[in-house]
Protein backbone atom coordinates (compact mmCIF):
# COMPACT_ATOMS: atom_id res chain seq x y z
CA UNK A 1 0.00 0.00 0.00
CA UNK A 2 1.42 3.45 -0.68
CA UNK A 3 2.04 5.86 1.97
CA UNK A 4 1.92 9.53 0.70
CA UNK A 5 4.19 12.31 3.13
CA UNK A 6 3.36 15.99 2.63
CA UNK A 7 5.68 18.72 3.41
CA UNK A 8 6.71 22.31 2.89
CA UNK A 9 3.68 23.89 4.32
CA UNK A 10 4.56 27.06 5.70
CA UNK A 11 3.58 30.89 6.39
CA UNK A 12 4.10 33.50 3.52
CA UNK A 13 2.42 36.47 2.85
CA UNK A 14 0.46 37.19 -0.23
CA UNK A 15 2.46 37.55 -3.86
CA UNK A 16 4.96 35.14 -2.24
CA UNK A 17 6.27 31.41 -3.08
CA UNK A 18 6.03 28.04 -1.46
CA UNK A 19 6.94 24.35 -2.60
CA UNK A 20 4.91 21.34 -1.64
CA UNK A 21 6.40 18.07 -1.56
CA UNK A 22 4.92 14.72 -1.53
CA UNK A 23 6.92 11.69 -0.94
CA UNK A 24 5.82 8.78 -2.26
CA UNK A 25 6.74 5.51 -0.13
CA UNK A 26 6.48 2.52 -2.66
CA UNK A 27 7.76 4.44 -5.23
CA UNK A 28 5.46 5.59 -8.80
CA UNK A 29 3.87 2.42 -9.32
CA UNK A 30 0.22 1.26 -10.67
CA UNK A 31 -1.26 2.94 -7.28
CA UNK A 32 -0.23 5.96 -8.37
CA UNK A 33 -1.36 5.82 -12.14
CA UNK A 34 -3.08 9.41 -10.96
CA UNK A 35 -1.92 11.68 -8.15
CA UNK A 36 -3.45 14.79 -7.06
CA UNK A 37 -3.15 17.75 -4.80
CA UNK A 38 -6.07 18.72 -2.96
CA UNK A 39 -7.23 21.37 0.03
CA UNK A 40 -9.38 22.02 2.60
CA UNK A 41 -9.80 25.46 4.23
CA UNK A 42 -11.85 25.50 7.76
CA UNK A 43 -15.65 24.73 7.36
CA UNK A 44 -15.34 24.65 3.70
CA UNK A 45 -15.18 20.73 1.46
CA UNK A 46 -12.40 19.60 0.07
CA UNK A 47 -11.03 20.55 -3.14
CA UNK A 48 -9.20 19.49 -6.31
CA UNK A 49 -6.17 21.81 -6.84
CA UNK A 50 -4.30 19.70 -9.78
CA UNK A 51 -3.80 16.57 -10.77
CA UNK A 52 -1.04 14.71 -13.30
CA UNK A 53 -1.40 11.52 -14.67
CA UNK A 54 1.72 9.90 -14.05
CA UNK A 55 2.49 7.88 -16.78
CA UNK A 56 1.55 10.23 -19.96
CA UNK A 57 2.61 13.49 -17.97
CA UNK A 58 -1.55 14.97 -18.25
CA UNK A 59 -2.31 18.07 -15.98
CA UNK A 60 -5.22 18.82 -14.86
CA UNK A 61 -5.60 22.55 -13.02
CA UNK A 62 -8.77 24.44 -10.92
CA UNK A 63 -9.27 27.90 -12.50
CA UNK A 64 -8.63 29.20 -9.41
CA UNK A 65 -4.31 28.25 -9.35
CA UNK A 66 -4.05 28.27 -13.22
CA UNK A 67 -0.96 30.53 -13.94
CA UNK A 68 -0.24 30.33 -10.35
CA UNK A 69 0.39 26.75 -9.14
CA UNK A 70 2.97 23.58 -10.90
CA UNK A 71 1.97 20.22 -10.66
CA UNK A 72 5.29 18.55 -10.99
CA UNK A 73 6.87 14.76 -10.62
CA UNK A 74 10.33 13.70 -9.80
CA UNK A 75 10.58 9.68 -10.45
CA UNK A 76 14.12 9.95 -9.72
CA UNK A 77 13.42 11.14 -5.53
CA UNK A 78 9.57 9.34 -5.78
CA UNK A 79 8.66 12.86 -5.44
CA UNK A 80 5.21 14.95 -6.28
CA UNK A 81 5.52 18.36 -6.19
CA UNK A 82 3.51 21.69 -6.14
CA UNK A 83 5.08 24.94 -7.11
CA UNK A 84 2.77 27.53 -5.88
CA UNK A 85 3.47 31.11 -6.89
CA UNK A 86 1.76 34.66 -6.16
CA UNK A 87 -0.14 32.89 -3.22
CA UNK A 88 -3.48 34.52 -2.02
CA UNK A 89 -4.77 34.79 1.00
CA UNK A 90 -8.00 32.37 -0.34
CA UNK A 91 -5.63 29.82 -1.11
CA UNK A 92 -5.00 29.45 3.01
CA UNK A 93 -5.77 25.72 3.47
CA UNK A 94 -4.37 22.29 4.71
CA UNK A 95 -3.06 20.49 1.32
CA UNK A 96 -2.95 17.11 0.63
CA UNK A 97 -1.44 14.36 -1.72
CA UNK A 98 -3.40 11.68 -3.04
CA UNK A 99 -3.26 8.86 -5.45
CA UNK A 100 -4.82 6.16 -7.19
CA UNK A 101 -4.98 3.92 -9.81
CA UNK A 102 -5.94 4.03 -13.49
CA UNK A 103 -9.50 4.69 -14.43
CA UNK A 104 -11.15 4.48 -17.70
CA UNK A 105 -14.21 6.02 -18.73
CA UNK A 106 -15.31 9.50 -17.47
CA UNK A 107 -14.96 11.08 -14.23
CA UNK A 108 -13.07 13.93 -12.94
CA UNK A 109 -9.37 14.09 -12.17
CA UNK A 110 -10.04 16.80 -9.38
CA UNK A 111 -12.36 15.40 -7.64
CA UNK A 112 -11.50 14.31 -4.26
CA UNK A 113 -13.93 11.33 -4.06
CA UNK A 114 -12.13 9.75 -7.04
CA UNK A 115 -8.73 9.50 -4.82
CA UNK A 116 -7.93 5.98 -2.52
CA UNK A 117 -4.72 6.68 -1.22
CA UNK A 118 -4.23 9.93 0.80
CA UNK A 119 -1.39 11.63 2.66
CA UNK A 120 -1.69 13.53 5.91
CA UNK A 121 -1.48 17.38 4.87
CA UNK A 122 0.57 20.08 5.28
CA UNK A 123 -1.05 23.78 6.36
CA UNK A 124 -0.61 26.42 4.19
CA UNK A 125 -1.39 29.86 5.79
CA UNK A 126 -1.58 33.13 3.67
CA UNK A 127 -1.06 36.17 5.06
CA UNK A 128 -2.13 40.05 3.10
Amino acid sequence: QVQLVESGGGSVQAGGSLTLSCAVSSGFTASTYWMGWFRQAPGKEREGVASINTVRGITYYTDSVKGRFTISQDKSKNTLSLQMDSLKPEDTAMYYCASRYNRIGNWSPLAPYEYTYWGQGTQVTVSS
